[in-house]
Order: structure tokens, then C-alpha cells, then sequence
């Protein structure tokens, strides 16, 4: 199938009955529409920029930490299971700079957490959220949803060359999130903007399966 004829049809997929829409300006406006009426979603962001801009910007002071880490992990239901070693390990990093460098490679090094000083795990998503509700424009976050629309588009149009595994790599996932903006004509959206779009479709097309 030639990717002009794809700009006029639907993405169908076999995993669903339902009809996978081509993104494309109309449809991500229509699930910003959609994002900006839910009160919930739309209370959520802006008490946590509000704590994360305004009231506890800098990250060198437990208190201040912690309570961002607990913010996030009870809003998004993160799974941090010892929000006081998470808290730290982001202390003892020293972001604050980095931060307004807009290092990407950044949320990789909050993303790994060693607990009990021995066993690793990996708060990837976490550490996606927790950079974005610092400069929500510049860090897109991650989530499943958005993970399995940028595989299943990728698989359909070919809009970026990349692999599964390069999506928990963070400057790798930026240059996804770019090159899908760039090929889909939605230059004119922020990649926060894009993020909402994504999720939800993702969360419509692809509900988990319990």
C-alpha cells in the first residue's frame, strides 16, 4: 500500500475491530478537546506544575523531593514502592542544572534505583513524569499506551526507524516522538500536546487486558 493512500484511510489492525485513524491535526485537536473536559486529568497537571514550578522548583532538599515523588506516584499510580530511596537517589544526582539544560540523558540516570543498596530497578515512566512536570514541553512522558501507538504505527507507515527496546532509551525516544511529529505534519503541536493525543488514543485502541 503506498502512503498516499494511507493519508485517506483508516489504519485498521487485526488486533481490534476498531479502525485505527491516521494521526493528523483534526485528531489530535479532537483528543486535546477531549483531554481539556475532563476535570479530573485537567485538575491533576495543573496542581502538579503548580507544586513542581511554583512551590518545590528545585530538587536539592528531601522534603521538597519527597513530597514531589509522592505527588507522582499516588496521581499516576507509579508503583514507587520506597518513595524515600527514590527521593533521594534524585538529591544525590544533583539535577537541578541538568534540568535547565534540558539534558535528556537525565531521566535515564533517575530511572535507575538501586533498593536496599543491592537490587536495580528501573522507574523509566516515573522518571519520564517526574522531568516533565519540570519542563513539560521539552520532556515528553512515557507510558504503555503511547509506547504501543508509536510500535503500531511505526509497523503500518514506517514513520521512524527504530526498535522497542530504543523507546526506554530516552534521547532515542525523543527523536521518535520528533520524527513522528515531523513525518505526520504536527509541527504546529507541542510534544506535551502530542503525549495526550497519543495516551489516549493508545488507552482506546489498546485497553489492557485484566
Amino acid at each position: 500500500m503506498q502512503l498516499a493512500c494511507l493519508a485517506t484511510q483508516p489504519i485498521s489492525t487485526k488486533m481490534h475491530s476498531i479502525k485505527i485513524l491516521r494521526p493528523s491535526t483534526a485528531q489530535v485537536s479532537m483528543y486535546l478537546k477531549r483531554w481539556n473536559s475532563l476535570d479530573n486529568y485537567v485538575l491533576q497537571e495543573s496542581s502538579l506544575r503548580k507544586l513542581f514550578a511554583k512551590t518545590y522548583p528545585r530538587n536539592v532538599d528531601m522534603d521538597d523531593v519527597l513530597i514531589k515523588v509522592c505527588s507522582l506516584n499516588d496521581f499516576y499510580s507509579t508503583n514507587i514502592f520506597s518513595p524515600f530511596t527514590v527521593a533521594k537517589h534524585i538529591v544525590d544526582l544533583d539535577i537541578d542544572l541538568r534540568l535547565a539544560m534540558r539534558d535528556l540523558t537525565l531521566v535515564n540516570d533517575i530511572a535507575v534505583v538501586k533498593v536496599n543498596g543491592r537490587k536495580t530497578i528501573h522507574f523509566y515512566s516515573f522518571a519520564t513524569k517526574y522531568c516533565s512536570h519540570h519542563f513539560p514541553k521539552d520532556y515528553p512522558i512515557y507510558d504503555s499506551y503511547v509506547e504501543k501507538m508509536l510500535m503500531h504505527l511505526m509497523r503500518v507507515d514506517r514513520f521512524y526507524k527504530f526498535k522497542r527496546e530504543d523507546l526506554k532509551h530516552y534521547p532515542a525516544y525523543h527523536d521518535v516522538l520528533m520524527g513522528f511529529s515531523r513525518f505526520y505534519g504536527l509541527e504546529s503541536f507541542t510534544l506535551k500536546e502530542i503525549d495526550k493525543y497519543l495516551w489516549q488514543a493508545g488507552k482506546k485502541y489498546f485497553p489492557r487486558q485484566y
